[in-house]
């Protein structure tokens, strides 16, 4: 069986998150994997270790009731890739923000996938 190409595992994970598949994402990490999300140029949350970020996207998925990241460049390197999103989503619940369930997000950001032996070991979000 032919092993999957960077761009396979990265197109599976954004499938996996926009379809809430936790067990799908995490299936295509490495146990020492980092995430971190960066808004406005400062870094708001950071995970280590396939642990953390289960909680965290468990967490999140509760958050909405619909979200879709679309890719809209995708420029590849020898170690992953830096993708262009559109990202659209429906709160589920209240936030501290404001913002209130039923409301729609829609944002434009870029994420950062790295990648060693076909798992991902960095994924940063930018917005």
């Amino acid at each position: 069986m032919n092993k999957p190409t960077n761009r396979e595992v990265i197109e599976q994970y954004i499938s996996a998150y926009n379809s809430f598949d936790v067990e799908g994402m995490i299936g295509l990490m490495s146990e020492d994997c980092v995430f971190r999300n960066i808004a406005g140029g400062e870094m708001d949350t950071e995970t280590k270790g396939i642990q953390e970020f289960r909680q965290l996207a468990e967490q999140s998925a509760g958050v909405f009731s619909s979200r879709c990241q679309t890719v809209t460049s995708y420029l590849e390197s020898e170690s992953g890739a830096e993708v262009e999103i559109d990202y659209k989503g429906k709160l589920a619940v209240d936030l501290p923000n404001g913002l209130k369930a039923g409301d729609q997000i829609q944002l434009k950001g870029r994420s950062k996938f790295e990648l060693l032996d076909g798992k991902l070991v960095l994924i940063e979000d930018y917005s």
